[in-house]
């Protein structure tokens, strides 16, 4: 993609280098047929909410895994070698005693990361404490009430690892028994959550087969891969899958102390490690994560996706240029009997395909950015306009209107004056 990415756009820097002269020509032969011109420009404009909806898709395939790596607090990471991503695999927890006792080493935090079924909390209520509209929701999934699954995220609350404000100021309630904090952005499947919780102060739910209470709230974000995200201690993690569990760690997260330099640490550490140990920065942590999730069929099939509307926008606006050529050829050989060189020619079909570019990159940008918030409002992903991928989208527009002009350039090649006079 991004080899593609620079071949557009040093074709488009090469269209930009040649000659302003056949821009007011090109414009008036785009702009004498306002139906075709409108056609044209919502075709490219189509292509563009293609592309922006597959291509943002993929960026919060990326984003979405790493929110909780993101948000992770401490200064090194220590990641089992066989964890593709963070929550497959493990590594035994003796080995952060081990990183502990490195100089320049504050503090060796454990975090674990397993998934559990979730119980649809509205389906426990009592008839008389139904919200609003339950019985009518309980109907429309009478046989799902227990399929939701969400990740479950648990760590010493003496020992916090998450830079979450709302996860800060709730970390007393953690040491509850089966008490956990929800996320607020997890996926609608998992219940009406935050408006009990906001009605009676805490929600009674089944989390595997065990009971569990709601005690606060924080705001995270669901992913593709995951429903929603809870929070508990360790302790009550313990009490869910086992005291062993927790001699297994999911993640390693290291406090340096004040003045100490991570890439010396980090070098130490690997040293006294065993090499089933990758010692990572939090940006090194954040690739592993996006090249383990960008081998997933998922994103290929997003990229899929974003090639097709390259491909009908390429269709389109290739029937638009061809047939302005056609219908114009007699016009295009009496320029060139008034000495217009076949080079002049080309520039112009090629800035008519420039003009279409942007032209419809605009209001199918615009439209993307609804299409975004569809998108957030019925997965409770969040999915933004990122600059990188407008400018991805933008550099495929280009080299998809070029590469039509540069094909219905053969059509202009028949325009003889000798046909004519």
């Amino acid at each position: 993609m991004m080899a593609v990415k620079l071949l557009f756009l040093a074709t488009f820097a090469a269209v930009l280098k040649t000659s302003l002269r056949g821009l007011p020509l090109a414009w008036a032969q785009l702009s004498h047929q306002k139906v075709r011109l409108a056609v044209a420009l919502l075709g490219v404009g189509f292509a563009n909410i293609l592309m922006f909806t597959q291509l943002g898709l993929l960026s919060v395939l990326y984003d979405g895994t790493t929110l909780v790596h993101e948000n992770l607090s401490g200064d090194l990471y220590l990641l089992s070698t066989y964890s593709r991503f963070l929550g497959r695999g493990g590594f035994p927890k003796i080995h952060l005693y081990q990183a502990d006792s490195v100089d320049g080493v504050a503090a060796a935090s454990p975090l674990y990361i397993g998934s559990q079924d979730w119980t649809d909390p509205e389906a426990l209520l009592p008839p008389e404490k139904a919200l609003p509209g339950g019985e009518e929701r309980r109907r429309e999934k009478a046989e799902n009430l227990f399929a939701a699954n969400v990740r479950v995220i648990a760590f010493n609350p003496t020992q916090p690892v998450l830079e979450l404000p709302e996860v800060t100021q709730n970390l007393s309630l953690l040491s509850r028994p089966d008490g956990v904090l929800f996320d607020r952005l997890s996926q609608p499947d998992l219940g009406p959550v935050e408006a009990i919780f906001q009605r009676d102060g805490q929600v009674k739910t089944i989390l595997g087969d065990r009971r569990a209470y709601v005690v606060g709230l924080f705001e995270l974000g669901s992913t593709l891969f995951q429903e929603g995200n809870v929070i508990m201690s360790d302790w009550n993690y313990a009490q869910r899958v086992g005291a062993k569990s927790l001699n297994r760690v999911a993640l390693g997260v290291l406090t340096l102390e004040p003045g100490a330099a991570p890439d010396q640490v980090q070098k130490q550490l690997k040293q006294s490690l065993p090499s089933s140990l990758k010692v990572l920065t939090k940006d090194e942590l954040i690739v592993i994560e996006n090249e383990a999730r960008s081998a997933d069929p998922s994103g290929k099939v997003l990229g899929f996706g974003a090639v097709m509307g390259f491909i009908v926008g390429v269709i389109v606006v290739y029937q638009v240029l061809y047939t302005d050529v056609a219908d114009h050829l007699p016009e295009y050989a009496t320029l060139k009997a008034m000495g217009y060189s076949t080079q002049r020619l080309i520039e112009v079909v090629l800035f008519e395909a420039m003009l279409l570019a942007i032209l419809g990159f605009v209001p199918g940008c615009l439209s993307s950015i609804g299409v975004y918030k569809l998108l957030t409002w019925l997965t409770k992903i969040p999915v933004t306009l990122r600059f990188d991928v407008a400018s991805q989208v933008f550099g495929l527009t280009v080299g998809m209107c070029v590469l039509s002009g540069v094909v219905a350039l053969r059509k202009l090649s028949g325009a003889d004056p000798a046909d004519i006079f």
